[in-house]
């Protein structure tokens, strides 16, 4: 997508190249991990916490305080290369009635049978969203929660890399519930892959979840951080690890997630 940079009110704002039909603070793609080694109980726990997110105060509250006071929003859940499905299109919130229509939806859709882990195939697909969608916004976003590093599709570091040079954020959601998934002696863990491998971008941050009980906070929080364009502060459903350039090899081979 060619990317015209404007500066308003010294923010940068993105357009497509088609004439913009809306103008909101925020394109965010969703893009929801639900690979095999999800366990039913795990995504369902994860759908409930992303349905509560988009009826609270709080989040409704930064979406209605942006200078536009709207947001563009699309839903959609990924597992292996090239599996992807889009659960809810895009959708502009601007209240509390729309942000609940887009609940709604959501709420009726089954989960996507899909299984694989690959992260590389997920940004893939969320770039393009953003092309040709009619919406000019101030940033764009993708939120990828995911549980395992990158398995199958095409190697992810070049991937992220493309989208990172068109201006798009990443942030990311290890979802470590898995032990293998945790720091082990070493001190590394999926967390530290998403950092290395996975985030990019302006004020981009990790939000790492190691209890089923902290996954509905942290996605109402990283919504929440992600909307209002707050650099976080606040690891595991507390904290978050900035994102910093590095050299590493992102491919699965090169990691040993024990057990995983």
């Amino acid at each position: 997508m060619r990317v015209v940079l404007a500066m308003m009110m010294g923010i940068l704002v993105w357009s497509s190249p088609v004439a913009a039909q809306e103008r909101v603070d925020i394109e965010l793609v969703i893009a929801v991990d639900v690979s095999g080694s999800m366990s039913r109980d795990e995504h369902d726990t994860q759908r409930r916490g992303f349905l509560a997110a988009f009826a609270d105060k709080q989040l409704i509250a930064a979406i209605t305080s942006g200078i536009r006071g709207r947001i563009a929003v699309t839903y959609i859940e990924w597992a292996g290369g090239g599996l992807q499905h889009i659960l809810v299109p895009w959708r502009i919130i601007s209240d509390r009635s729309s942000a609940l229509a887009f609940r709604d939806i959501l709420a009726t859709k089954p989960r996507s049978p899909i299984r694989g882990t690959s992260i590389s195939s997920a940004l893939d697909f969320s770039e393009k969203l953003f092309d040709r969608n009619g919406i000019e916004s101030f940033r764009r976003v993708i939120d990828v929660s995911g549980d395992g590093p990158n398995r199958t599709g095409p190697e992810l570091r070049p991937i992220r890399e493309r989208v990172l040079r068109k201006g798009i954020i990443i942030n990311g959601l290890p979802i470590m519930l898995a032990p293998a998934m945790q720091r082990g002696a070493d001190g590394y863990g999926l967390d530290q892959y998403f950092k290395d491998c996975v985030i990019g971008g302006p004020s981009s941050f990790v939000f790492p979840v190691q209890k089923k009980t902290e996954l509905a906070e942290a996605i109402r929080r990283k919504l929440i951080l992600e909307i209002s364009g707050r650099p976080a502060r606040v690891m595991h459903a507390n904290s978050v690890i900035k994102s910093a350039a590095n050299n590493v090899d992102c491919e699965l081979a090169r990691y040993d997630f024990e057990d995983w």
